[in-house]
């Protein structure tokens, strides 16, 4: 069962990677601020899922040594600030984006 949780957190931070870098090159290619801010704003939700998948991994395969687990508790706490930065700043830029697109 252990052995099944590190693969599938492999997988989640393969995923988290590569989504991570899609959005920041489609969001350096966008043109629209809208369009831009959110895809930032997903690519920061990327980030800050593959770094609380990276503590989780660290969990599993090391011991508790108190530098490893200084290292996930800031891994945890990065990545969970992360995730919820970039969850406001994606409801800001769609209610903005809803507000230019009702002007119009």
């Amino acid at each position: 069962m252990v052995l099944f949780i590190k693969y599938l957190l492999f997988v989640l931070l393969v995923i988290f990677v590569i989504g991570a870098a899609v959005f920041s090159l489609s969001s350096r290619r966008a043109l629209n601020p809208q369009d831009k801010g959110l895809k930032r704003s997903v690519m920061n939700v990327m980030l800050g899922a593959m770094l609380v998948t990276l503590s989780l991994i660290s969990m599993f395969l090391f011991r508790g040594s108190t530098v490893n687990i200084i290292v996930e508790a800031a891994f945890l706490l990065i990545g969970v600030f992360n995730i919820f930065s970039g969850i406001r700043s994606y409801s800001y830029y769609s209610r903005s984006q809803e507000q230019h697109q009702s002007k119009a």
